[in-house]
């Protein structure tokens, strides 16, 4: 399996079992949703729906793949996608923080583009 086709797998891996694991603990009105592009290498969770009093609609993650690295462009989970990435033996070279400007990242262990 080639290094992208690697990434690909994971990260899918990861965000459905992110999905399943809170999908039984959103509210009754909200749907926790998995949307995988693997053309243009984009891959969200997000929830959708209405409380009583508002429309519910936010990401929690979102990954894509681009000049062959992960850019986590979101992510709104308590420990990170990256040390889930770096768990299953992503390289930090290979991982982007993309949710911190270009100028933060260089502060960072992982990648800066």
């Amino acid at each position: 399996m080639d290094k992208l086709e690697h990434y690909r797998s994971l990260i899918k891996k990861i965000l459905t079992e992110y999905h399943q694991l809170f999908s039984s603990a959103s509210p009754e009105n909200v749907e926790m949703l998995l949307a995988f592009d693997e053309q243009r290498d984009q891959y969200l969770w997000f929830q959708v729906g209405w409380t009583s009093e508002e429309r519910i609609k936010g990401i929690s993650v979102h990954i894509r793949l681009k000049n062959a690295k992960i850019y986590i462009e979101e992510d709104w989970t308590e420990e990170g996608i990256a040390t889930e990435l770096l768990r299953e033996g992503v390289p930090k070279e290979d991982i982007v923080l993309a949710f911190h400007d270009p100028e933060t990242r260089k502060f960072t262990e992982f990648a800066i583009a």
